[in-house]
């Protein structure tokens, strides 16, 4: 008798397991990374062919397509803002006293040397709503047991129009990525080595970013802090902001 019931609990998970769709794993991710509001505090070690360098930030962000950053250090990248209002973007140089309008084909081009682009960093979208996906099958990544997914842009204007996500089956967080474009060539690729709990939620703490058109090793992405859903007031993403 204790046989069938537990056969009668575990065959539906079995089954569940392998019917998933890509929809219902993108909305697993979604809930996962996604929030109303949110505060993170990070770290860029870019390491490039002439050495590595440190970065630090704080970035403000909401659901409107709204985010703000402002570096902290080093020294010479101290004072840089940047703001993002739905699909323009401006930076700010305390050194030079200037706002620049970052748009078009510029959106895609490296952040401070970084293996990251300006749309990297500000991305801010729910998957669902930019991707369709379909799983092709399961993976053992950095030994977790992944799902592979492939996803389809919904739109022509995302920076990636193909990517292949291999989703950890138990915690529903991507522990590897590759970005294609339009044609199929790989653009880049992302891999989680450290993954942390929060709010009843797993996120990626620090991930590995590498362009693969470029040299160097790749730039090492870190959250030090990170609050969801907080208040954060609306004067926070607007042009004033900027140059205070």
């Amino acid at each position: 008798m204790m046989k069938i019931i537990i056969y009668a609990i575990v065959l539906p998970i079995i089954l569940f397991g392998q019917n998933i769709t890509g929809d219902e794993i993108l909305r697993q991710l979604d809930k996962n990374r996604w929030s109303k509001t949110s505060i993170v505090v990070s770290t860029m070690k870019i390491n490039g062919k002439r050495g590595t360098r440190t970065i630090t930030s704080k970035t403000w962000m909401n659901s409107e397509d709204q985010s703000f950053t402002e570096y902290l250090s080093p020294a010479r990248q101290k004072g840089v803002k940047m703001l993002k209002l739905g699909d323009n973007l401006w930076t700010y140089s305390p050194q030079a006293d200037r706002t620049i309008k970052i748009a078009g084909h510029m959106l895609r081009q490296s952040l401070m040397g970084s293996d990251l682009s300006y749309e990297d960093m500000m991305e801010n979208n729910k998957l669902i709503e930019a991707y369709k996906a379909t799983v092709t099958g399961e993976e053992i990544i950095s030994g977790r047991d992944c799902y592979v997914l492939e996803l389809s842009a919904v739109e022509s204007n995302l920076a990636y129009q193909k990517r292949k996500l291999y989703v950890d089956k138990i915690r529903m967080v991507v522990i590897k990525e590759e970005r294609f474009a339009k044609s199929g060539k790989l653009l880049k690729t992302t891999l989680t080595e450290e993954v942390m709990q929060l709010a009843g939620r797993w996120i990626p703490k620090k991930m590995i970013f590498k362009d693969v058109l470029s040299e160097g090793s790749g730039t090492e992405f870190i959250i030090d802090e990170i609050e969801f859903d907080v208040e954060i007031p609306q004067t926070v993403f607007s042009k004033a902001s900027l140059r205070k």
